[in-house]
């Protein structure tokens, strides 16, 4: 592909250098689950998440400023592909949480607390939180857990006053869409969001934003709080995956078998339902 490099391949994206500078970012139709990138794909995810990332960027503008140039890419990425700014992008993942669920709820009943972050007794599994929490982690090599660090473990990398604008912006990030998701029958139980900054020190929202892959969306009028709640997302993949069913084991360090063509069906309805639901447009 004349004029476009191919510089790295993440568990979803893959990333191309425009001879200018620029950057592609393109959303395959791959699945990750549990740090493996799983042997089957899903039709159509790619341009699902590229779909609602841009409705999202636009969302919130007036929030923070994004990486997003143009959408005039080359032909064969039509639809699941950004042209994005280059950015230093900052090694953190800035995930934010407004509900307990996840490793959240196993750190909780272990210690009380989220990261740390101590939390009122009595929360269940869905609890809504008394207020968002910022519970940073690190980015991790593919194939390898992210680990939760906390505030001051940020500062140390970045620098106090960058850590501290990230925790602002991922909050602000975070509170306008649990607002937007919320008007359209969904709950933003938590998502994790990159940064990077431009050469003036502007920080960036970056990457992809808000999609399935990245956050627990519920449906409102289904939540009640004390088991796990029915989920817009990739959930769905992981339940089958520690189910008997699939006769894998989550311990045993061999990657996951692949999905059979029911779970291909329902995921990928998982993913233009919450795109339908969040936009109020139809899926093309």
């Amino acid at each position: 592909m004349a004029g476009y490099t191919h510089i790295a391949s993440g568990k979803v994206r893959d990333l191309y250098a425009l001879d200018d500078g620029r950057l592609l970012f393109v959303a395959s139709d791959r699945i990750s689950a549990f740090d493996y990138v799983l042997p089957t794909t899903i039709p159509d995810k790619g341009r699902v998440l590229t779909a609602m990332s841009l409705w999202w960027f636009e969302q919130l503008a007036d929030v923070v400023p994004n990486h997003l140039l143009s959408t005039d890419v080359p032909v064969e990425f039509a639809g699941r592909a950004m042209i994005c700014e280059r950015l230093q992008m900052l090694p953190v993942e800035a995930v934010v949480r407004g509900y307990l669920a996840g490793s959240g709820l196993a750190d909780y009943n272990r210690t009380g607390a989220v990261c740390g972050i101590p939390l009122p007794a009595g929360l269940v599994d869905g609890s809504r939180l008394p207020e968002p929490l910022f519970t940073p982690s690190t980015k991790a090599p593919q194939g390898q857990h992210d680990e939760n660090i906390s505030l001051s473990d940020v500062a140390a990398t970045v620098g106090a006053d960058v850590a501290s604008d990230l925790r602002r912006l991922a909050l602000a990030v975070y509170s306008q869409a649990e607002s937007i998701a919320r008007t359209r029958g969904i709950i933003l139980a938590d998502t994790k969001f990159e940064f990077g900054r431009r050469p003036d020190g502007t920080i960036v929202l970056a990457d992809e934003v808000l999609t399935p892959d990245s956050s627990r969306f519920w449906p409102t009028d289904l939540w009640a709080p004390g088991h796990a709640q029915p989920s817009f997302d990739k959930q769905f993949v992981r339940d089958w995956l520690t189910s008997p069913a699939s006769g894998w084991d989550r311990a045993s360090g061999e990657t996951p078998p692949a999905l059979p063509d029911d779970v291909v069906a329902k995921t990928r309805e998982k993913y233009v339902e919450a795109y339908e639901r969040l936009t109020g447009l139809a899926w093309m």
